[in-house]
């Protein structure tokens, strides 16, 4: 079955109303949301993502450029997510409009690439999927 990403973007106008909120209510409001994509058999993972420490490695130069983040200007910060492994990307969006999300808050769905959207005789695909099976031997120990 396919798995989807939910990838948690807020804004400063986002971050502003959930400081307002007491944390509690946050906690709770998240806790029923994961509960309820937990009973329903299609979440297979998430974690929320702390704003600092943070570092941004940028690309356009040689070497990379590191600098602190997560961004120089916060106009849309990465700040959790969900894995969620459902038939569909429409069921993962109508699980992302459940989300206890509020103005200035955004939800990325996207489809994380499985095995069939690689070349099957590719020896690096192959090491990819033995690696995963070490990962899951490592994690059930």
């Amino acid at each position: 079955m396919p798995k989807f990403m939910l990838i948690m973007r807020a804004t400063d106008d986002a971050v502003s109303s959930y400081e307002e909120m007491p944390f509690e209510e946050v906690i709770a409001a998240m806790g029923r949301y994961n509960e309820s994509m937990m009973k329903a058999g299609v979440m297979v993972g998430g974690d929320g993502l702390a704003p600092e420490p943070g570092l941004v490695v940028d690309f356009t130069a040689t070497p990379p450029v590191v600098t602190d983040g997560p961004y120089g200007e916060t106009k849309e910060l990465f700040n959790g997510f969900w894995m969620l492994e459902v038939p569909t990307i429409e069921e993962a969006a109508e699980w992302a409009k459940r989300a206890p999300l509020g103005p200035g808050s955004k939800l990325e769905v996207r489809r994380v690439t499985g095995p069939e959207d690689f070349p099957e005789d590719n020896e690096w695909i192959e090491k990819e999927e033995q690696w995963r099976e070490e990962l899951e031997a490592k994690k059930a120990q």
